[in-house]
């Protein structure tokens, strides 16, 4: 079978499933596993799929409103999230006052925080105890918990971020597009990641590649508003809307 029309195959079978494992297409394809890898790696870079650990799901290129809960995304592109955390971590200096969003993207983060005479505040509940953990100072805003994303929102954290002002704050995002800006799909939790960038001297957005060219419910920054730490970059027309670092080689 020729490379090409394998790889249009698999993008097929993707299309309908949705979520597919390197195994079931090692098994349809009568392929091997090194070679469906090999597919994979090249359609992601394509920006044809999303590759995750152990498979590909499909890339919704438009307007989404699901959003997977925390046990679920922590289960992918964990290479990706891994290396803009550790990059992220890097940014931190001793005099910083620094909010970081809830998120498994941000969560990396805290494991390469080497610097721990920042001071911390965020609206993650986990993240709050691995600050601890590690020796850091950190603080935790109050208000309703939200369980898909063990993140902290609502009016009352809202009002408890309106009395700090932030050197760097770590966002995370679900959709970033050039005209709809940073998007995510609960209203009450874009309206927090607003609140922290605009007190924020400094403001990045932590992300994979696969939320780019995405738009989800609620806007809740323009894509100028922030600096972009990402593995990899799939389209260079974001570069020209704002700063983008990518941290691996692709």
């Amino acid at each position: 079978m020729l490379t090409l029309e394998r790889q249009n195959l698999i993008l097929n079978i993707l299309k309908d499933k949705k979520t597919v494992s390197i195994t079931e297409l090692t098994n349809e394809l009568d392929a091997s596993e090194s070679t469906i890898r090999r597919d994979l790696t090249i359609l992601d870079k394509l920006g044809k799929l999303s590759k995750v650990h152990g498979g590909a799901i499909v890339i919704d290129e438009y307007f989404t409103i699901f959003e997977a809960n925390v046990e679920t995304k922590s289960t992918l592109n964990i290479e990706e999230k891994t290396s803009v955390g550790k990059y992220a971590a890097s940014l931190i200096n001793n005099d910083d006052f620094i909010f970081i969003d809830a998120g498994t993207t941000t969560e990396k983060l805290i494991d390469y925080i080497s610097n721990t005479k920042a001071i911390f505040v965020t609206n993650g509940i986990v993240h709050a105890k691995k600050l601890i953990q590690k020796g850091c100072k950190a603080y935790v805003i109050g208000g309703e918990l939200k369980l898909a994303t063990e993140a902290i929102v609502g009016a009352d954290a809202i009002s408890n971020l309106k009395k700090f002002n932030f050197t760097k704050c770590f966002v995370g995002t679900n959709g970033i597009s050039i005209d709809k800006g940073y998007t995510t799909p609960d209203l009450e939790e874009a309206l927090l990641k607003r609140e922290a960038i605009n007190r924020s001297y400094i403001s990045y957005i932590l992300t994979d590649h696969t939320k780019f060219g995405k738009v989800t419910s609620v806007t809740f920054s323009d894509i100028d508003k922030a600096c972009i730490i990402t593995d990899y970059l799939p389209d260079e027309k974001f570069r020209k809307a704002t700063v983008v670092k990518e941290v691996l080689n692709k």
